[in-house]
């Protein structure tokens, strides 16, 4: 059995915008997949929908065995313990040390008491400290937030997401606010780690040519609906077309970004 299986997933906004079509695919454990499309697609409602953030208009997103859209809030919120999300902009509390943006990871499996006044065992400590020396920070450990580079910061926020030890790891544009070197470092980082642990990893990514360097598998989504899926070298100019598609609502940063997209994959 998969461990994530998403069925017919259908999300309508109260204005009536239909962000997600009848979406269905699975991942098994350890996969990597890349998550490609254009600005208003519907990749990031789908990664929210798969943490709880979204509640779908129709359909079910099963995750190892387990029903998460037929959960109340409470039981939604004791699964997030097991969905890790990398965020675009790194959610850190800038004025706190690395290792304490680390263990709020943890929070989930920490008992209310010990949480409110920040205590986390021995136990706790050990995980997060592995966490940052996967990502190359133990030595940031110590160091604040805001003190840290924007690459470092996002590496934090990976290490606080492995930290929870999930079942699946979800990135929301992980390196959408880094310059390209900065990004490579990052996403590889990203992609080691989640090979290391066996996690499935989720990626919702801009950059085509990085989803293709490190990701096992790509799925394309154009208007709410799954266009494409299958592992990067099959990415040709068609299903280029299928997923960037020219249309009236098709943008100028779009346009541009079509067309370079054009002269780096083979026809």
């Amino acid at each position: 059995m998969p461990l994530l299986e998403v069925h017919e997933l259908r999300v309508v906004y109260g204005n009536g915008n239909e962000a997600l079509k009848s979406i269905t695919f699975s991942a098994e454990k350890g996969e990597l997949v890349g998550v490609i499309g254009r600005s208003g697609a519907g990749k990031s409602t789908l990664l929210r929908c798969i943490n709880g953030m979204q509640k779908p208009t129709g359909g079910r997103i099963v995750l190892d065995g387990v029903d998460l859209t037929a959960m109340n809030e409470s039981e939604l919120r004791k699964a997030r313990r097991e969905i890790g999300f990398v965020w675009q902009e790194y959610n850190l509390v800038e004025r706190l040390p690395a290792i304490t943006n680390v263990l709020t990871g943890r929070l989930g499996y920490n008992s209310g008491f010990a949480s409110f006044f920040g205590y986390f065992d021995k136990s706790h400590r050990e995980i997060a400290l592995k966490s940052l020396e996967q990502v190359g920070l133990l030595h940031r450990a110590k160091f604040r937030a805001d003190k840290l580079s924007g690459g470092e910061k996002q590496r934090v926020s990976i290490a606080r997401a492995i930290s929870q030890q999930p079942k699946i790891l979800l990135a929301d544009e992980p390196v959408a606010s880094l310059d390209p070197e900065l990004s490579v470092q990052v996403l590889s980082d990203l992609a080691r780690v989640a090979r290391e642990v066996g996690v499935l990893t989720l990626i919702n990514i801009h950059q085509v040519e990085l989803a293709q360097q490190f990701c096992d598998r790509l799925i394309g989504i154009a208007r709410g609906k799954i266009v494409f899926d299958g592992p990067p070298s099959e990415l040709n100019l068609t299903v280029l077309d299928a997923i960037y598609r020219f249309d009236k609502n098709l943008s100028e940063k779009d346009l541009a970004e079509l067309a370079r997209l054009r002269e780096l994959i083979p026809g």
